[in-house]
């Protein structure tokens, strides 16, 4: 398995497991972020951070911290 952060540009990958403990797996969860969520990775900034999603139908940024924290396959 790997992290959203280590997933290409341009790849969709599937929501596996979520990290973090509290207030931060909260807030991932409720930018839509679930197990089973079909993410497409838009774009990745130049130095890593922020990375670029599409989730259920919306255009999200995510700080690299969080993407690490973002199973996926």
């Amino acid at each position: 398995m790997k992290t959203l952060k280590e997933t290409p540009c341009g790849d969709t990958v599937t929501v596996t497991r979520l990290g973090g403990e509290g207030a931060v797996k909260r807030r991932i969860m409720d930018m839509g972020l679930t197990k089973g969520t079909t993410v497409y990775v838009r774009k990745v900034a130049p130095l890593g951070d922020p990375v670029e999603i599409t989730v259920r139908g919306y255009e999200l940024s995510i700080r690299k911290e969080d993407a690490e924290k973002i199973w996926v396959e």
